[in-house]
């Protein structure tokens, strides 16, 4: 059985594309329907294949951003300006289209909704697609969990989930949010822009002694300055996930 279901996720699907919308300018989210889908775990990914009319195949990997449950899945993709894949995922597909992938994939980068530790996520640019997984997730399962998200972005305009974060984080038992914009601010902002620092993460991150579990996603130089400034800080190396993504050939 457990050989079946390793099979089941290293075999290619044909998945329908059942909406999509975007996020910001650069990025859209993409609803797919996947026959057979075997379910996934937060923060797991997908490889999605491409192949041209001339045989041409490209692959790149995206994170699921939905909860689990179901067959149906969403992906949000960054448009990357030299792109080989994302450019045609976040402005050419379009719903009823076909779209090769497989998975899950993954099994290190992943948070269980029964585990009641509290949760920090530290997110750079489009590396809050999976994190946002387990946010959706901890409110699909009703899990007890406390979260608290840190989001590292450009500038207002490229925050993924706005919309939806912003309710979360108004609501009684929702994420607590904190923000950090490396290239402009919304109006009457309360700090300069900046990259992502030791005392940022100290304010809002929770405790050492808490034990959280911590999930950094996001450009490679990203995660390790966040990681080190939390190890730094007294949290337990071994309790601290990351995930890197890339412009190609890897995670995105």
């Amino acid at each position: 059985m457990a050989r079946a279901a390793v099979l089941g996720r290293l075999t290619w699907r044909v998945a329908t594309v059942a909406d999509v919308r975007d996020e910001t300018a650069t990025a859209r989210t993409i609803v797919l329907d996947v026959p057979g889908w075997p379910g996934h775990r937060p923060g797991q990914h997908v490889d999605v294949r491409l192949t041209a009319a001339d045989g041409y195949q490209a692959q790149r990997s995206y994170s699921i951003a939905s909860a689990p449950g179901g067959t149906r899945i969403e992906l949000t993709v960054q448009r990357l300006p030299d792109g080989e894949v994302s450019p045609y995922l976040a402005q050419i597909l379009t719903a009823g289209d076909a779209l090769e992938l497989r998975g899950p994939v993954g099994g290190w980068f992943v948070w269980d909704p029964a585990d009641t530790a509290p949760v920090l996520l530290v997110a750079g640019g489009s590396g809050v697609v999976p994190l946002m997984s387990m946010i959706r997730a901890r409110d699909a399962a009703g899990a007890a969990a406390l979260f608290r998200l840190v989001y590292s972005a450009r500038d207002p305009a490229t925050v993924l989930y706005a919309r939806e974060l912003a309710e979360r984080q108004r609501s009684a038992d929702g994420v607590a949010v904190t923000y950090v914009y490396s290239r402009s601010t919304p109006p009457g902002w309360p700090t300069s822009p900046g990259r992502i620092s030791a005392a940022v993460l100290a304010s809002a991150s929770w405790p050492p002694r808490s034990n959280p579990a911590v999930f950094v996603c996001g450009p490679t130089r990203f995660v390790e300055t966040a990681a080190s400034f939390l190890v730094d800080s007294g949290h337990d190396a071994g309790a601290i996930k990351t995930e890197r993504f890339g412009p190609s050939g890897g995670q995105q």
